[in-house]
């Protein structure tokens, strides 16, 4: 019958740290439930009682010891995921942001106000950064802001030289002829 899975001799730093992690209420409960792991092995619990104790399977008890055994609390971490790159750098997604919270007059722009169309074309022109539209909103989103509607077919226009750019108004349809009586 083979030895049953423990955990290594822990060092000091490794104990400290393992016991905060294992009570912690911040940390992101992954890692806690993994710190706890390790910390109920090196008190002598053996894996299915770990298991039955934490919540979770002994497959993944004898994971994250492993684990543990073989990388000390860097093991604990999540590991690097495989995908697509990220397209866009941190940097110009700062741009992006701090671009729609800047006035377009203080860039003496014609307009009054971002569109996600304008912030494409003058990241595009002026920045040299090729962005979509759609990908724009979602960093917007994801920052938190907001969209607000502030030109209007009711009130005051955002741009007081709106009637003057704009031009004489024209009819949208023709006039109808006269028919005789």
């Amino acid at each position: 019958m083979p030895a049953p899975l423990r955990v290594r001799e822990l060092t000091d730093e490794e104990r400290t740290t393992l016991q905060r992690l294992a009570r912690s209420r911040k940390e992101a409960t992954r890692l806690v439930e993994r710190a706890r792991i390790v910390w109920y092995s090196s008190r002598g619990e053996i894996v299915d009682a770990i298991a039955e104790r934490v919540g979770t399977c002994a497959h993944t008890v004898r994971r994250w010891i492993t684990r543990f055994n073989a990388s000390g609390l860097a093991g604990l971490e999540d590991s690097p995921r495989s995908g697509r790159p990220q397209t866009y750098s941190t940097d110009e997604v700062a741009e992006v942001v701090a671009l729609s919270l800047t006035d377009p007059q203080m860039l003496d722009l014609p307009f009054a106000s971002w569109t996600l169309d304008r912030l494409a074309a003058y990241l595009s022109d002026v920045k040299g950064i090729s962005i979509k539209r759609s990908r724009i909103g979602e960093v917007l989103v994801d920052e938190g802001l907001r969209w607000r509607t502030q030109e209007t077919w009711f009130g005051e226009r955002v741009d007081p030289e709106f009637a003057e750019k704009r031009g004489a108004s024209q009819r949208s349809t023709p006039r109808r002829r006269k028919t005789a009586p």
